[in-house]
């Protein structure tokens, strides 16, 4: 019996420090652990039998990090998040502002001869000093703590090739002739340049400065990119006010329990989720859908937790308090798919768990070759540019920064993605099949034609048989109540008939209503009118197509995929909605049964498709199960949403586009940002290791990389819908 927490983690500075911490967790006996830098937290499956969450924190505190546990609360947990890296941001910004006042000048006086005075270098020294002290602190700390644990890091590299800068210019101010009246110096681009006698406190001041920087952007970064998640998670009422017999009584929520009758005015948030007893309103459930319109709202209705009252004043019995509710569920999937890995991103995360050794052994051999064929002055550069260029911090930003951001906004428009490795999914897709009721199709019935025997008129077919349907609330006799405005005759002796219709005496009259007459080849769901076993006439019922289904089959085919009809019903309708959406009629596949959608899909997989479903019942469960990439309506059944990859908030079929689309651009900026952070460390290493580049650019390229790869990641949070015709 194994049970979930999620951790958040403090003090990582790079994916090194996330892969050991991972390390660590999945050494503890039944534990797996995927630790997420971006989001700086860990998702563990554990066996309370044997570990408790106390275990876990000592284990990540025990290898040099600051771990809590994040509560089912999720406003709790956001806070805590956000108050850690505001402070660590807050502390990092001051740290850069006071590293960038003291290396100006060090920068200025190293490169401009004409402003180097008379002992200027020394000068130089206390302020690099203050630098290397106070602004490194934050690098030299974790490189101790890491260094306790047998580990190195990103922080290692920095300050390796820092101490060393500056130790090299310690040695020739005092040891050499650096330190002598009236020395002066010019800024060299390339290392090879180098003189015994040059001093790089201008590297060491600068390349602390941008480091910080870039973590400070980076830092910021983070933040912006879980807005989405943040906002998602602390969006909901905090107090309810609930009906205690005819008293109102305001309460906090987490004393609100299922069954209780609570009262949402207008402009407030409705607690949690429920069903309403009494009141009419309009309610916004932009914040969770995307969805701007207003959903008129009665008695019988359901409405959701966080959603706003826009008008009348509602009574809701509350059905899903806590975890249960559909915000808590959000959140749960869009935590859960920022907290896991991609694929692509378990290789980057393999190639950082090697690449500082590999760094320090290629900063070694620069230097033994630079000695051999050179000078001390060039070695010693050499190897230090290479230690500041090679920090992996871009290349393990690449992939969760961007998994952050494009889930987060999907969050913001009504559309979740369960996990990253759904993101290959999207990519691969060709083929997708739409279930017809509920996803096409409005998924309510009513009335498109009545054609009445001789000798009765259309009128009075519809009256006999809304008077009959009276005592049913099938679809069908809901239908044929709305389509009949005139005053129903008073009906008598409702019988239920299996799969015949229902039956009642209606002004003296025996009047049924069931199968139709035979031989009927419609485009819709046909009902006979019988008085006294003659019929009198036949009513055609239609589902009524959604207008936006059109556009939305339209956009899904210009993304490449085929669309496919699959559905329950007849023959005749489904081949109707099929030419309404342009759907080729080739591809439709009518009167299945739940367990033949499952085979239908098997059967396109069978024929080398690669197949998305699309539905909303309990009835597409299987098939969504079935399908490579799953995608449910969120209006439908918990059972389909469970089933499914996708969830689509809004009930609106062109979101499934969308969601396609976002997906997909989502894993272009993972693969843009890696072939980025991969060719910034192929190029630039081997330049600086042949002494081709000063530290001082070294850590500015250095900085900038991983600045561009959250930059770029970023692009995502302004990804909207497509405007469709």
């Amino acid at each position: 019996m194994t049970t979930s927490l999620t951790l958040g983690i403090t003090g990582m500075t790079c994916t090194s420090c996330s892969s050991r911490v991972e390390r660590k967790l999945n050494k503890l006996d039944n534990v797996e652990a995927t630790v997420n830098f971006a989001t700086e937290s860990a998702s563990v499956s554990y066996d309370p039998a044997t570990t408790t969450p106390a275990d876990l924190i000592d284990v990540v505190e025990g290898a040099g990090y600051g771990a809590f546990a994040v509560s089912d609360e999720g406003e709790a947990s956001a806070s805590t998040a956000d108050t850690a890296r505001e402070g660590e941001a807050s502390d990092i910004l001051q740290r850069t502002l006071v590293s960038a006042a003291l290396s100006l000048p060090v920068m200025l006086l190293s490169m401009v001869p004409a402003l180097q005075f008379q002992n200027w270098q020394w000068a130089c020294l206390v302020l690099t000093t203050l630098v290397y002290v106070i602004g490194g602190a934050p690098f030299h700390r974790a490189t101790w703590a890491n260094l306790k644990h047998g580990a190195a890091t990103m922080d290692t590299l920095i300050t390796l090739g820092t101490t060393a800068a500056f130790g090299w210019s310690l040695y020739a101010l005092f040891f050499g002739n650096a330190g002598m009246p009236g020395m002066t110096m010019h800024m060299t681009l390339r290392s090879n340049d180098a003189q015994m006698d040059h001093i790089y406190l201008e590297s060491v001041g600068m390349v602390i400065t941008f480091l910080l920087l870039g973590r400070w952007f980076e830092l910021k970064a983070k933040g912006r990119s879980s807005e989405a998640l943040t906002t998602l998670l602390t969006m909901g009422a905090k107090e309810a006010t609930v009906l205690r017999g005819d008293t109102e009584t305001r309460i906090p929520i987490g004393d609100l329990h299922e069954g209780d009758i609570f009262v949402v005015r207008p402009g407030e948030k409705i607690a949690t989720d429920g069903v309403v007893l009494n009141g009419h309103s309009a309610v916004d459930e932009s914040l969770l859908t995307g969805e701007s319109l207003p959903v008129e709202v009665s008695p019988g209705s359901t409405v959701t937790g966080a959603t706003i009252n826009a008008s009348g004043r509602l009574e809701v019995r509350a059905t899903r308090v806590g975890s249960d509710t559909v915000l808590a569920q959000m959140g749960a999937l869009v935590t859960a798919a920022q907290t896991s890995k991609a694929p692509v991103q378990r290789l980057a995360d393999r190639i950082a768990a090697v690449f500082v050794p590999i760094v320090i052994g290629i900063a070694i051999l620069a230097l033994l070759a630079h000695l051999w064929v050179g000078g001390v002055a060039p070695a010693f550069v050499a190897a230090v540019s290479v230690l500041i260029i090679a920090c992996p911090c871009a290349m393990g930003l690449a992939t969760p920064t961007a998994i952050l951001v494009g889930t987060g906004r999907g969050a913001e428009l009504g559309i979740l993605i369960k996990g990253p490795e759904i993101l290959e999914s999207t990519r691969q897709i060709d083929t997708i099949v739409l279930d017809k009721t509920g996803t096409i199709t409005e998924g309510q019935m009513s009335v498109a034609a009545v054609q009445a025997t001789a000798g009765h008129s259309e009128q009075e077919v519809l009256r006999l048989a809304a008077a009959a349907e009276q005592g049913s609330e099938h679809p069908i006799a809901r239908a044929i109540r709305a389509a009949y405005d005139g005053e129903t005759p008073t009906a008598e002796d409702f019988h239920e008939l299996a799969g015949q219709g229902i039956e009642a005496t209606v002004e003296g009259t025996r009047v049924r209503v069931g199968r139709p007459p035979a031989g009927y080849d419609g485009t819709g769901t046909q009902v006979g009118v019988y008085v006294a076993d003659d019929v009198v006439g036949t009513i055609e019922l239609q589902d009524r197509v959604k207008e936006s289904a059109a556009a939305a089959i339209s956009a899904l085919q210009d993304l490449g995929l085929t669309p496919h009809l699959l559905t329950g019903d007849n023959t005749g309708a489904a081949h109707a909605v099929a030419r309404a959406v342009g759907i080729d009629e080739a591809n439709v596949t009518a009167g299945v049964m739940p367990s033949d959608k499952v085979e239908a899909i098997a059967q396109l997989q069978q024929q080398g498709k690669t197949v998305a479903m699309v539905g909303d019942g309990v009835n597409d469960a299987a098939a969504l199960a079935q399908a490579d990439l799953g995608i449910a309506m969120g209006a439908g059944a918990d059972v389909a949403i469970e089933a499914s990859d996708i969830t689509v908030m809004n009930n609106d079929l062109r979101s499934v586009a969308d969601a396609v689309r976002l997906a997909r651009a989502t894993l272009r900026i993972i693969k843009g940002n890696l072939f980025w952070a991969f060719a910034y460390n192929i190029i630039l290493l081997p330049v600086a290791a042949f002494g081709l580049l000063n530290p001082l650019f070294a850590g500015i390229a250095m900085a900038l990389s991983s600045v561009f790869v959250v930059s770029n990641s970023l692009r995502l949070k302004s990804f909207h819908s497509a405007e469709y015709a």
